[in-house]
C-alpha cells in the first residue's frame, strides 16, 4: 500500500488541487494540517528541507514537493515509480 502524506492548511487552493489530483489517481492520503498544529509545521519544515509553502507531499517517505512538483512527477513518469516504491 502506498503511504501518501500531505501537509496542508484550510485555505490553500493548491492543497485542494493536490488532494483532488491524488483522488483522481485513486490514492488515499493522510492530511496533516499545519495551521492547527504548530508542531506539525516544524516537522514539515524539517522533512522538506525548509520549504515553507503548502502543500508539501511525501510518497512512501520520499519528499515530492508541492502541487506543481506532484504534477511534474506525473508528467515525467517519476510518480509511478514513487507509488510502486
Amino acid at each position: 500500500m502506498t503511504d501518501v502524506e500531505i501537509y496542508s492548511t484550510a485555505i490553500c487552493p493548491y492543497c485542494v488541487a493536490a488532494k483532488q489530483f491524488l483522488d483522481r489517481k485513486g490514492l488515499s492520503y493522510r492530511e496533516v494540517r499545519i495551521d492547527t498544529d504548530p508542531q506539525q509545521r516544524t516537522l514539515m519544515l524539517e522533512r522538506s528541507g525548509g520549504r515553507r509553502t503548502v502543500p508539501q507531499i511525501f510518497i512512501n517517505g520520499t519528499h515530492v514537493g508541492g502541487f506543481d512538483d506532484l504534477v511534474a512527477a506525473e508528467r515525467s513518469g517519476r510518480l509511478d515509480g514513487l507509488i510502486a516504491g
